[in-house]
């Protein structure tokens, strides 16, 4: 397996608010990379879309423990299996610290192939959570 980690970021609201909002995927949207993701579709508790240039992902909410961390999976046909966290920390009032991780079982060409952009849209993923007024 194969770890990527973001780095961590900061939001100025309460855990509980950012938990609530990313844990149905109908809210997700809004915080993904518009430039980097088409297709969107979502179900409330799975989605997919395509992210260039990796190709089609779907993703689905396979574990969440409240208000701290929710955890989602590859989903229907995807270029490797892989799960994502999402960590939440409230450190005072108004101050959230939130990082995101995946974990990714590839093969070393699609590691080579892949690591750079993966690393990207992690970060670009946190960077859009981190920036949003929930």
């Amino acid at each position: 397996m194969t770890t990527f980690e973001s780095s961590i970021k900061k939001n100025a609201s309460s855990q509980e608010r950012i938990y609530s909002f990313l844990s149905d995927f109908d809210h997700f949207a809004e915080v993904i990379p518009k430039d980097k993701i088409s297709n969107w579709q979502s179900d409330g508790d799975s989605c997919r879309f395509t992210v260039d240039p990796l190709g089609e992902v779907g993703l689905r909410i396979v574990e969440k423990e409240s208000s701290k961390t929710i955890k989602f999976t590859a989903e229907g046909k995807v270029p490797f299996n892989f799960f994502l966290w999402i960590q939440l920390k409230e450190v005072s009032e108004n101050d959230t610290r939130i990082k995101l991780t995946i974990k990714a079982d590839m093969n070393p060409m699609v590691k080579m192939m892949a690591s750079k952009p993966v690393k990207k849209f992690l970060e670009t993923l946190a960077d859009g959570i981190a920036a949003h007024q929930y």
